[in-house]
């Protein structure tokens, strides 16, 4: 029990923080950029957190997969497993761009997004989807290394990009007064960050993992 409850709390942890990136934009935009930018970064939070556990939920079918594979002790296919998400994890992303650019306008028209602030938050999601390689990369990057037992290296990886988040929010906001721009331009760095490092770890990795 005490092995289960050490293991799953980075796993929850880091899907907590991933959520929190949004709430940090929304928090930032309120307090420096008005109350039509906190009501278009508002806007999108729904669609925002369908997609995050749209993918969280995608990256631990690749985990499950390549846990059997490990505990089997076929490590030919662990490899192939983590080659093939990863594959899955970079063309999806690239895939998301084009949606995010082109769907954004009709998803939130159909969710109801006031006319208004419509269009800062189309241009908040279209921002945001083009950090969506980065998104994919850590999700699916991370599960892997969930899944060969590591739990803390996201985790920490995602604290970092997530302290960078702020603090580039507070910038572009604040400095550069590029309201939510700025904020969906602060998380798509964080979300190439904790990408980046993801990806690190499993080129730095030995044997099936590498």
């Amino acid at each position: 029990f005490k092995k289960i409850i050490i293991f799953a709390i980075p796993l929850m942890l880091s899907s907590i923080l991933q959520l929190l990136f949004n709430a940090a934009d929304l928090v930032v935009v309120g307090q420096f950029a008005g109350s039509n930018s906190l009501a278009a970064v508002g806007s999108t939070n729904a669609l925002i957190n369908l997609l995050v556990n749209l993918f969280v939920g995608m990256s631990m079918g690749a985990s499950v997969v390549m846990g059997r594979s490990i505990g089997a002790r076929r490590y030919d296919d662990a490899h192939k497993a983590l080659h093939t998400a990863m594959f899955i994890a970079f063309a999806g992303g690239i895939i998301m761009i084009f949606v995010g650019y082109f769907a954004s306008s009709p998803m939130l028209k159909l969710m109801g997004t006031p006319e208004d602030v419509i269009n800062l938050a189309v241009l908040y999601m279209q921002i945001y989807f083009l950090g969506m390689p980065g998104l994919m990369a850590y999700n699916f990057g991370a599960a892997i290394l969930r899944s060969a037992g590591d739990t803390k290296r996201p985790l920490y990886f995602l604290t970092i990009a997530g302290i960078v988040n702020v603090i580039l929010n507070l910038i572009l906001v604040i400095g550069f007064h590029m309201g939510v721009a700025g904020v969906a331009i602060a998380t798509c760095a964080s979300q190439y960050i904790s990408g980046s490092f993801v990806v690190a770890a499993l080129i730095k990795s030995e044997g099936y993992m590498q």
